[in-house]
């Protein structure tokens, strides 16, 4: 009797190992989250899903993601998570960035939700990410730490308010020009997160030759944006040989919009700058403007009840790299695409926002060998779409004319776009070089 029920217990330690990691209906090996879904959660989830990061809960272990299993499922099958709203279809596909999850690790996630997610073997578990804490800056990783820290002054926003827009002005100590090649900006703090929708922050300084009357247009060489945060977007990587410049006696602008959120929160950003060693000095300048898309500045008119359309053109005076796309509108708005209309009146949608998301204002940013080259006299078209209906949840009031403003109940429609502006002698030479990478296989506007 003994050896038979140390064999039945055998049996049925079997059976469960069985039950554990083989599917009945398929007789495949099931997913477990030690083995397939944890490797996806470090690579797309856990930026934001860990402690002291930005999102409401961890997703770093089995306990901590099994009670929100339902959750995810829903977010991922709805591709509302990981935040990525390009539109997969049409435009480039191609990103540095790109968090989105591909169709195979959502069905992977599904399927493993469908099963009643099991954990697995603790021995499948791949090693843990070291992740930064909150006081470690992500570009330190490639440069050390930063070389110069810009903060805005502390703003206390009370528990109940309306918007602010904090606009401080503050020296950046700079002795000597120096080259930029990586920006980050960021509040100060987790709980600076909740009140702090965006901050803008200005270069401010003299530069002879050059006419910063239009800071905010495509044309702007020297001073203006500098960089931009929002949800969704951390810093800026200058690609090879490309930088912005900074002089001796600049000061940073900046432009900070606070809202409340029901409790008193100081708000503070900061900004980590990194220089290209010095006497090295990058070809050609990186410039982060905004491109309306609308067709004038502030011409936004959305009736109520309604989803309109509006558009915006913009000619590039010089040739240039386009390096990232990010869209910006409010509560109402719904899609942006940016398209490139060629000297031959060839056009060529680069990319496309197809559900446009205000809690996240994600920055795409091109991979190297497709980020588009456009010749001079490329005109820039950015249309939008505003969601002006009860089917819009995100909606405060379908009733009412909404137009241009920044508070969080009006509207916008622009775009961030870095542009590398080129003469056209370097930009026949970087077409030449992305031919030789693409081969025979040259897109459009190399036959310009």
């Amino acid at each position: 009797m003994a050896k038979t029920a140390k064999i039945t217990l055998l049996l049925t330690g079997f059976l469960i190992f069985v039950a554990t990691f083989v599917s009945a209906e398929t007789g495949t090996e099931r997913a477990t989250f030690t083995k397939d879904i944890a490797p996806i959660f470090q690579q797309k989830c856990e930026s934001c899903h860990r402690p002291g990061s930005i999102a409401p809960m961890s997703l770093m272990s089995y306990q901590e993601t099994r009670p929100w299993a339902a959750s995810i499922r829903e977010a991922v099958a709805n591709r509302q998570m990981p935040p990525w709203h390009i539109d997969k279809t049409v435009g480039i596909q191609e990103f540095k960035n790109d968090r989105s999850l591909s169709d195979e690790q959502i069905a992977t996630i599904v399927n493993w939700i469908d099963d009643g997610a099991p954990g697995g073997k603790a021995e499948d578990m791949p090693p843990p990410v070291s992740w930064p804490d909150g006081e470690t800056w992500m570009f330190a990783e490639l440069f050390d730490e930063p070389d110069l820290i810009v903060k805005s002054t502390p703003y206390t926003m009370p528990a109940q308010a309306a918007d602010v827009w904090y606009r401080p002005v503050i020296e950046t100590g700079l002795t000597e020009p120096r080259w930029v090649r990586a920006i980050e900006i960021r509040p100060t703090t987790v709980k600076g997160r909740q009140v702090i929708h965006h901050a803008l922050a200005r270069l401010q300084q003299d530069e002879p030759g050059v006419d910063n009357t239009n800071v905010l247009g495509a044309d702007a060489i020297g001073s203006g944006l500098f960089m931009e945060w929002a949800v969704g977007k951390q810093g800026e990587l200058m690609r090879p040989n490309s930088g912005k410049l900074m002089l001796p006696g600049s000061s940073i602008a900046w432009d900070i919009h606070i809202h409340a959120v029901g409790e008193e929160i100081v708000a503070q950003t900061e900004m980590a700058i990194y220089f290209y060693p010095k006497g090295e000095e990058p070809k050609f300048r990186q410039n982060l403007a905004l491109f309306h898309a609308i067709s004038g500045v502030r011409d936004l008119d959305i009736p109520p009840n309604e989803i309109s359309v509006h558009q915006g053109f913009h000619v590039l005076k010089s040739a240039g790299r386009i390096e990232n796309y990010q869209p910006h509108m409010h509560l109402r708005g719904k899609a942006m695409t940016m398209e490139a209309i060629y000297p031959d009146g060839k056009r060529e949608i680069l990319s496309h926002v197809d559900n446009f998301q205000f809690d996240w204002h994600n920055n795409y940013v091109y991979a190297d060998h497709v980020a588009p080259l456009l010749p001079k006299g490329t005109i820039l078209s950015f249309t939008s779409w505003h969601d002006n209906t009860s089917a819009n949840r995100d909606n405060p009031d379908p009733d009412q004319w909404v137009g241009w403003g920044d508070r969080t109940i009006d509207e916008m429609a622009h775009a961030w776009v870095n542009i590398t502006y080129m003469e056209d002698e370097d930009f026949k030479v970087e077409v030449e070089k992305r031919k030789a990478l693409e081969g025979e296989e040259a897109t459009d506007q190399f036959q310009q």
